[in-house]
């Protein structure tokens, strides 16, 4: 009887590693293929992730005629925090485990790409790029405005020099009234270029991912992989949508650059879905550029999505003075950033 269990243990073993690259194969699956119904499908999520991310992402853009919904109000806080904790789950639960199974693949060579690990690499230097396009973006603009309004001083004080001696000490007495002003509104239009900036990096590293996520589901041609994958998506658009509206909201674009970031994050993923289905018949996931490409992309979007999550939305939120000095928004505020994340984690078993 021991001999026998010791030969089916030693079978056992020797069986193992063929069961294991059994699982990893490069080869596409044919298994469970309907081209016609994975197209209906995928037209189905076109529409319906369409229309999850535009409704996501114009709630708090048009939440500003909802005086509740203003950003100065505490409620805004409250959602923010919410969808902050939306695009961190993002970057930690959805990106950056795709990131590490494309460039882990068996597919590739175990030379670099087994040696090294580049994912958490490129999420790394990802996260420092952002932090630097942050600042330098933001100082630009701070330097480029300060430029114009010391012009704008400058012109109305020769204007003044032509005026009598009653008007300079009027003038003079008015200037410092109105240089508490101006230092008031400089302190404003820093915060707005900041939010501005904000938006900008947010929407870049939340396209990169919606477009690769819109082709891996439009290239695939099974059913059953697409089917729950619509429903998910849709949801996890409209919650995106959310978090880049909120910011969009806060750094009071004009209209027409409102309604292009808003369009042009709307229409991400359903154009990655189209060029999904057009590249379809030539498209295979398990080759080498595609795994290295699409691993490389998503690494590089957690970097942005971590790094914007935690330190442009959070950090700049929570250590708000504002929040600082209310123990009920503080609370409130923490516990819609643990639903978001949570209700972004929980999508992660369908997509």
């Amino acid at each position: 009887m021991d001999k026998l269990l010791r030969l089916l243990f030693i079978l056992f073993l020797i069986t193992l590693p063929t069961l294991v690259l059994g699982d990893c194969t490069c080869d596409k699956d044919d298994g469970d293929r309907d081209k016609n119904k994975a197209l209906r499908y995928k037209i189905a999520a076109i529409v319906a992730i369409l229309a999850g991310g535009a409704i996501g992402v114009c709630i708090p853009i048009l939440g500003k005629t909802i005086p509740a919904l203003h950003p100065e109000k505490n409620v805004f806080f409250i959602i923010k925090a919410f969808a902050a904790g939306v695009i961190l789950a993002t970057g930690f639960i959805h990106v950056l485990p795709d990131a590490f199974e494309n460039l882990t693949s068996p597919c590739l060579n175990e030379n670099p790409w087994g040696n090294f690990p580049f994912t958490g690499f490129v999420a790394m230097v990802s996260a420092i790029g952002t932090l630097m396009v942050d600042a330098c973006a933001t100082s630009y603009y701070s330097r480029s405005h300060f430029k114009k309004a010391q012009q704008a001083v400058g012109d109305e004080e020769k204007a003044g020099e032509h005026e009598g001696h009653v008007h300079v000490h009027t003038h003079a007495t008015h200037g410092h009234a109105h240089g508490s002003a101006s230092s008031a509104e400089e302190m404003g239009s820093a915060e707005l270029i900041r939010h501005r900036v904000i938006s900008q990096v947010l929407e870049l590293g939340i396209v990169v991912h919606s477009v690769i996520i819109g082709i891996s589901l439009g290239t695939s041609e099974s059913p059953k992989t697409i089917k729950p994958l619509v429903a998910a998506l849709t949801f996890h658009q409209f919650f995106e949508g959310m978090g880049l509206g909120g910011c969009i909201a806060q750094a009071k674009f004009k209209l027409r650059a409102a309604a292009i970031m808003a369009l042009f994050f709307s229409l991400t993923t359903p154009v990655g879905i189209a060029i999904g289905i057009g590249i379809s018949n030539v498209y295979d996931e398990n080759s080498s550029t595609a795994l290295i490409v699409e691993g490389i992309f998503n690494a590089a979007s957690a970097g942005i999505l971590i790094y914007m999550a935690l330190v442009d939305l959070l950090a700049a939120d929570f250590m708000n003075p504002r929040m600082q000095g209310n123990g009920r928004l503080q609370v409130g505020a923490n516990i819609s950033l643990l639903v978001g994340a949570g209700c972004m984690s929980l999508l992660a078993k369908w997509a």
